[in-house]
Formats: C-alpha cells, sequence, structure tokens
C-alpha cells in the first residue's frame, strides 16, 4: 500500500493561527522523532466524511487557542489520510511528546469499530514514518503518554496487538530508511552535534572522533566495534556511545549515543577544540526571552544548548528569534540537571543561564 497524503491545501486548512502572515507552529528535525501516538475523536461516534473531518477537527483546535490543526496526520474511515501538521511541525497531541511523537487520530470515537481501510492507512503511515526517520519508532496509543481514556479500547487494542491490518503487508524486509536500501530500519540516532567548533555524530570525520571511539573503548565499551575504531562516527562508535551515557544513568533521548557537553567532557576529561565559552556574558534576564522575544542573548542561548547536546531541537537556527524549539531545547536542559516544575518551564533564569555558560 503506498501512502497518499491530503495536503493542508487541498482539504481547505486555514492559515496557521488564522494569520496568512503566520510561521506556524515550531519545525522538528526527523531525528527527534522516536513514536507514533494513535488517537481518537473522543467519545461520541464521528459521522463526518471526507474533508469535513479535518476542517471540524480544525475549528475545535482554533477554539483551544492553539495555531491549528494538532495532530500530524487524521485518517478517516474510507483510508484517506490528511495532513495536519505534516512530518515537520510540532504537533499538539500529547504534552511531553509533542516533539519526539507524530501524532494521528483515526476518525472514531467512543465504541465505534475502525473500519480495516482506516487501519491500513494508518499502519502505512506508520511505516513511512519509520522509513523517513530513519528508525522504528514506538507503536503508543494516546494514553500511553497522558492520563486519558483516548484511544479508546478497541485501538488501544489494536495499537498492542502491533497494529495489525487486513490486506496490509509491511514493507518486505523491514521498512526502508529515506535514501537507504532495503533491511531494517537502523536503532540508533543519525544526526549531528557541534561542541567547540568540531561536529559528533553520524558521518562525523576527524581525529577528535577517533579520540571518542578510542576513549569508549578504554571505558570497557569495546565490544560494540568490529573494526576500530576509526575517524569517521559510525553506528558502533553510536551504540558504543549509548551504552556509555547509560552507565552515566542518561535515559531516553538522553542516551540516544550522540554526544553532550557534559557526557563528553566526563569521557575526555577536557573538551578538545576551539572552546565557545562565554561565562562572561551576564544573564540579560528574563524579559529577554519568550514568544516574540528577538535578540543575541535568545542565539547565544540557542548556540549553548546545540554545544551541550540539545540540537536535536532545532531543525533550522539557532537563531535570534525565539521559537518554540529553544523553549523545548531549554526544558530537556534543565531536566537533566534535575530540576521540576516551573524550574524546568522551558525559560532561562539566572541557574539555567550559569549553568549553560560554565
Amino acid at each position: 500500500m503506498s501512502v497518499s497524503i491530503i495536503s493542508r491545501a487541498t482539504w481547505g486548512a486555514k492559515p496557521w493561527d488564522n494569520d496568512p502572515n503566520s510561521n506556524g507552529p515550531a519545525t522538528v528535525a526527523l531525528s527527534s522523532r522516536t513514536e507514533f501516538f494513535v488517537h481518537y475523536d473522543g467519545a461520541s461516534h464521528i459521522t463526518r466524511t471526507g474533508y469535513a473531518i479535518p476542517r471540524a477537527i480544525e475549528a475545535e483546535h482554533f477554539g483551544n487557542g492553539w495555531a491549528g490543526i494538532g495532530y500530524n496526520f487524521v485518517v478517516s474511515q474510507t483510508g484517506e489520510i490528511f495532513e495536519g501538521r505534516g512530518w515537520n511541525r510540532q504537533g499538539a497531541h500529547c504534552p511531553g511528546h509533542n516533539v519526539s511523537g507524530i501524532g494521528v487520530q483515526i476518525a472514531v470515537g467512543g465504541d465505534q469499530e475502525p473500519s480495516q481501510a482506516a487501519l491500513a492507512a494508518c499502519r502505512a503511515l506508520y511505516d513511512e514514518a519509520c522509513r523517513k526517520t530513519g528508525r522504528t519508532l514506538a507503536k503508543r496509543g494516546h494514553r500511553d503518554g497522558i492520563a486519558t481514556q483516548c484511544p479508546g479500547t478497541k485501538l488501544y487494542a489494536w495499537v498492542q496487538a502491533g497494529m495489525p491490518a487486513a490486506g496490509y503487508e509491511p514493507p518486505k524486509g523491514g521498512t526502508t530508511p529515506q535514501g537507504g536500501t532495503s533491511g531494517t530500519v537502523p536503532s540508533v540516532a543519525r544526526y549531528q552535534v557541534t561542541i567547540n567548533g568540531l561536529t559528533y555524530g553520524y558521518g562525523a570525520k576527524g581525529r577528535h572522533v577517533t579520540r571518542v571511539g578510542e576513549a569508549l573503548v578504554k571505558r570497557g565499551f569495546g565490544s560494540y566495534y568490529k573494526v576500530g575504531p576509526g575517524p569517521t562516527w559510525s553506528d558502533a562508535d553510536t551504540e558504543a556511545y549509548t551504552a556509555y551515557q547509560r552507565s552515566l544513568d542518561y535515559s531516553g533521548t538522553d542516551a540516544d549515543g550522540v554526544p553532550g557537553e557534559s557526557s563528553l567532557r566526563t569521557l575526555l576529561g577536557t573538551l578538545p577544540g576551539k572552546s565557545t565559552t562565554t561565562a562572561k556574558t551576564p544573564f540579560p534576564g528574563r524579559a529577554k526571552f519568550g514568544a516574540g522575544k528577538s535578540n543575541k542573548y535568545v542565539t547565544l542561548l540557542g548556540e549553548r544548548l546545540v554545544a551541550r547536546g540539545y540540537g536535536r531541537f532545532y531543525s533550522v537556527g539557532p537563531g535570534p528569534k525565539w521559537s518554540d524549539a529553544d523553549r523545548n531545547a531549554t526544558r530537556a536542559f534543565q531536566k537533566a540537571q534535575g530540576w521540576t516544575g516551573t524550574d524546568a518551564d522551558g525559560y532561562p533564569g539566572p541557574q539555567t543561564w550559569a549553568r549553560l555558560l560554565a
């Protein structure tokens, strides 16, 4: 089954924020996607068909004060797939998982039976998501991310069963990563970060890459290498670095095998490359950050977050204009410090600033 997606323009989506000049929700790099969330519409059966389905959801989500439809995609009972926020925009479907998760609503509600056409379309969309991201995404129901009844008993059982669909066969040999060859999806991260002017992550090259590999071998993680380590970062380096991160009690996306500044310093003792430390820059005040703010301090914040290993939140930039990417990266950094609640709200305070620039 090929994946045919009905675009926003085709089904008549309104401009983001109902404003033709709006840039819409923040963009998200495909490398940040690790989960695939299935949703339903709620307690009532859905009787709408065709373009009326995404238009009704859009109207409801505008009413919530959102930028527009919150799901990345919507699937109808006839198997139509409607573009919502698409592959590359942050969703608004599951708090805490809107960057890592691709959210898909199957347009049923209550005890309504999902059609085989809808299930097949959703499964095909899942396989396409795996192909695009280059990894096997975790299959989730909405309730796996937050306390809710969504996606209902029937759809949740389907997700737990592995999302089977009558008449649909997953790609032979596994899902092929975009631009790759046939075979199973690699379960390792394939993006890069820059720390002190040097690049780390899949495809990075240089003596500094060899140094990381040699340090990992010395730490006891050499079993991941069949040859090397060498000067080109490979999946073996990523797997070894993941094991090393986990030995430091990192978990989730903080243990995806791509270095952050803290773990790299712990591994090597000192950071190679040209230092970008800007600790002499005092905290400019909370008012410099947030929606609508654009200044050099936002750029500096983003650059330090990328240097610390949080570049996965940015698909472009960082730049001077505050974005959801800045907030999400800041929140992840704050949580990595062990902070919770309002201390990890994604907006920098004096302590966040001091630690980032230290």
